[in-house]
């Protein structure tokens, strides 16, 4: 009788136990993260966005995205590249590197650079720059395709969740 006991109660301070952990699980992982501008401020190694559909899709314009990722303690690869339905006149990419500053809950551009193409369907580009450590970043671009004859062209924007370079 006595181990039976014994028994149920270890099995009730067990079943304690894991419900007890459990809801500190679910609990750590309501913490929400701090979004400005609609980039989350994450620890992430990489962050990618896409242009929204509904804005993007157009009779020339089909999609933009962008990317940044850690290249090393103070550089970041930042890409972006515009994608058209088919071929037009005219494509281009512009991109930022921008930089959160915390004073002013905002972010703060740090460099730019603009790609353009002509008859072509796909653009795209790359730069690897280098940054102060201790500092969120994120890349935003704004991507653009038309035809000379229909201006003005299609554009549309995307922007990634700001990485942090400790």
């Amino acid at each position: 009788m006595k181990k039976r006991i014994l028994s149920i109660m270890c099995s009730i301070l067990m079943l304690y136990v894991v419900t007890t952990i459990s809801t500190l699980d679910v609990k750590a992982s309501e913490v929400k993260k701090k979004v400005v501008d609609g980039s989350v401020l994450t620890t992430d190694e990489s962050s990618t966005g896409y242009s929204s559909s509904s804005n993007a899709r157009g009779i020339y314009l089909m999609t933009g995205d962008c990317t940044i990722s850690k290249a090393g303690l103070t550089r970041v690869y930042a890409y972006a590249s515009t994608t058209a339905n088919r071929e037009v006149d005219y494509i281009a990419t512009i991109v930022y590197l921008e930089r959160y500053n915390e004073e002013k809950d905002g972010w703060g551009q740090v460099d730019w650079w603009m790609e353009e193409t002509q008859n072509d369907y796909f653009l795209s580009t790359a730069k690897t720059i280098k940054v102060d450590r201790g500092y969120y970043y994120r890349v935003r671009a704004n991507h653009i395709a038309g035809n000379y004859d229909d201006y003005p062209y299609e554009e549309t924007a995307s922007f990634t969740n700001g990485i942090l370079l400790p």
